[in-house]
C-alpha cells in the first residue's frame, strides 16, 4: 500500500481536494493511504502549520511521500526544505 501525506494552506485547499479525488479515482481506497494534514477549508490560515506535519511524515519515512499546496508555493516549499530528510521542488 502507497502512503501520501498531503498538506495546504487555504489557496490550495481546494487544488488539495481535486488531488485527493484523483488519487482515489486512479488507484482506489484500498492500495492508497492518504494523510491529509489540512488545511480542512478555505478559511484562512498559517502554511508552515501543515507543511511541518508533511515534512515530519516524508523525513520519518511515515509516508513514500508528500504532496504540499499553498498559493505561490514558494513558502511552502521552503519550509519543507528546512527538514534534513526532505528534497522540495517547487513545480506549476
Amino acid at each position: 500500500m502507497k502512503k501520501i501525506s498531503l498538506g495546504s494552506d487555504h489557496a490550495g485547499w481546494e487544488l488539495k481536494q481535486v488531488i485527493k479525488e484523483y488519487l482515489h479515482s486512479k488507484t482506489g481506497l484500498d492500495r492508497l493511504e492518504i494523510n491529509d494534514w489540512g488545511c480542512y477549508s478555505e478559511e484562512r490560515c498559517d502554511y508552515p502549520d501543515f507543511t511541518h506535519k508533511v515534512a515530519e511524515d516524508v523525513e520519518n519515512k511515515k509516508c513514500d511521500f508528500g504532496i504540499l499546496i499553498c498559493g505561490s508555493g514558494n513558502g511552502i516549499n521552503m519550509t519543507a526544505n528546512k527538514w534534513s530528510g526532505v528534497r522540495s521542488a517547487l513545480c506549476w
